[in-house]
């Protein structure tokens, strides 16, 4: 018995036959292989409760087992990274230079005494004497130098340093609000901090032992004893620079300020004015980072004022004799190179001469009293 050679529904539309339209998917073995779950054979199923399929082993789930491997490697790899280049970050290859703490002042105030008693008369006829008339008024009398530049330091960076120092003086020496003690800051800020504790002390407790004196860091009058008679102080002097060592730059200024003073006091006639002269000279250093910040150390003060009384404590303030006085005739306080504890030096100098109208002279100090006086008073170049 033959069969029909077609079937009954006529010939398949695919006449090359066995290839229909899922010829493209290839089941191959690597595609079983890779594959979750796997059938269960048709006598596995005959079984009670079998289930229809089974789990595949993790073993055989090799392409996304290894894709999670991969990526935690890559996030490790990643973080590993970022915190090497923190760490080389907060640790620099290059060493750091060490700190450089600023040193206490060391300061020296003497007083000059005049011969004899004080000239008076009015600012303006006072002003006019020999040599304060070749003065200028107030900060035109601090003046630069000319700028070069260092080995370490450019010509921007000396100016900048030049121009603290200005700033230093006209708030210590020209400040009205600083001469008589009412304030303190304008000075305070241009310090380097490690001072500050320093210049707060000076200023509360002043005291004679070459770092404690308050005339040292400024200019300061008692103001229930005198007051400005004008305004226009005269100033005359000098700055000069050098490098020190590297990355430490020297500012020394020598100027001598002039002012017209008279008493606080009671009725003011127009000749009741003097003359008050105060020479400082003071030695500043700077480092890169007081450049930066627009401040300074002041490494010694050397202060000669007067008119005033060898005897007068001119720690804390300066103690001016106003016109028609004289200094007392006590001298300098007596020094006794045998008693115990810290040594004092009675250091004074004589006034040789105060300005006066009507016969040019100059103001000098002239030797001090007192054994240390020949090494710390001598005058200046």
């Amino acid at each position: 018995m033959t069969g029909r050679s077609e079937p009954p529904d006529g010939a398949p539309e695919n006449p090359a036959g066995g290839e229909d339209e899922y010829r493209s998917l290839v089941f191959d073995e690597s595609f079983v292989r890779a594959a979750r779950m796997q059938e269960f054979s048709a006598q596995e199923r005959m079984g009670e409760h079998a289930r229809a399929v089974r789990a595949l082993p993790e073993a055989h789930v090799s392409v996304r087992g290894g894709g999670s491997r991969a990526a935690i490697a890559l996030v490790v790899l990643i973080a590993l990274a970022f915190a090497v280049a923190v760490y080389i970050g907060f640790r620099s290859p290059y060493p750091q230079p060490a700190t450089r703490r600023a040193e206490p002042l060391r300061t020296t105030v003497v007083p000059l005494a005049p011969r004899g008693a004080v000239p008076g008369g009015s600012p303006e006829r006072l002003y006019r004497a020999e040599p304060v008339s070749t003065f200028r008024t107030g900060a035109a009398g601090i003046n630069y130098p000319a700028v070069e530049r260092t080995q370490n330091f450019s010509d921007s960076q000396i100016t900048a340093a030049l121009a603290t120092a200005k700033d230093y003086l006209v708030e210590s020496s020209l400040n009205p609000d600083v001469l008589t003690g009412s304030v303190r800051r304008p000075v305070e800020h241009l310090l380097d901090p490690d001072q500050r504790p320093q210049f707060e002390q000076s200023l509360s407790r002043p005291a004679d032992d070459g770092s404690g004196a308050a005339t040292g860091w400024l200019v300061r009058f008692d103001p229930e004893q005198v007051e400005l008679a004008d305004p226009r102080i005269r100033v005359h002097g000098t700055l000069r620079y050098e490098e020190e060592a590297p990355g430490i730059l020297g500012v020394v200024s020598d100027h001598t300020f002039t002012y017209a003073l008279r008493p606080a006091d009671g009725p003011h006639r127009d000749d009741d004015a003097s003359l008050f002269t105060v020479r400082r000279e003071l030695h500043f250093r700077f480092d890169r980072e007081d450049l930066r910040l627009h401040r300074l150390e002041v490494r010694t003060a050397h202060v000669q004022a007067g008119p005033q009384s060898c005897s007068a404590d001119a720690t804390g303030m300066l103690r001016p004799l106003l016109a028609g006085e004289r200094a007392d005739a006590r001298g300098p306080a007596a020094t006794d190179p045998y008693a115990t504890g810290r040594p004092t030096a009675a250091l004074c100098g004589a006034l040789e001469a105060v300005s006066s109208p009507t016969a040019p002279t100059t103001t000098s100090p002239s030797p001090p009293q007192g054994p240390e006086a020949g090494r710390t008073s001598r005058p200046r170049p």
